[in-house]
C-alpha cells in the first residue's frame, strides 16, 4: 500500500525529500511515519505526522534539519531532509496503520519498500 521513493547519493549538507505515495484512500486518517536502519544497526524512528498534518513529531536527530508533511489530495507523505550528516545514511521507511502510535514501530502495520539515501562527506 505504501511505495517509498526519493532516495539517493547525496554529499553532506545538500538536500533531499523523499515521498511515500499511498495506494489506499484507508490511510488518510492514520498516523504515518519515517523510519530508518543504517547498516549494523536497528531500525529508528525518525518523523510522524497525523493525517490533518498536525502535531509533527522528529527525532531529535533530525530536529530542525528534517520536515515531514503530507499532502492529503495526493495521498502522499514527504520528509523534506535539509543539511544533511554522513550519519543520515540509512534505507528510510515509511509506515503508517490504525494503531500507529509516534516512535513506536511496531504499533505499525503497513510498511513501504525502503529508499536508500547514501551521504558522503
Amino acid at each position: 500500500q505504501l511505495q517509498a521513493s526519493g532516495g539517493g547519493l547525496v554529499q553532506t549538507g545538500d538536500s533531499l525529500r523523499l515521498s511515500c505515495a499511498a495506494s489506499s484512500r484507508t490511510v488518510s486518517r492514520w498516523l504515518m511515519g519515517w523510519f530508518r536502519q543504517a547498516p549494523g544497526k536497528e531500525r529508528e524512528f525518525v518523523a510522524s505526522v497525523t493525517w490533518s498534518n498536525s502535531s509533527p513529531y522528529y527525532a531529535d536527530s533530525v530536529k530542525g534539519r528534517f520536515t515531514i508533511s503530507r499532502d492529503s489530495g495526493k495521498n502522499t507523505m514527504y520528509l523534506q531532509m535539509s543539511n544533511l550528516e554522513v550519519e543520515d545514511t540509512a534505507v528510510y521507511y515509511c509506515a503508517t496503520g490504525p494503531r500507529a502510535r509516534v516512535g513506536d514501530f511496531s504499533s505499525y502495520d503497513y510498511w513501504g519498500q525502503g529508499t536508500e539515501v547514501t551521504v558522503s562527506s
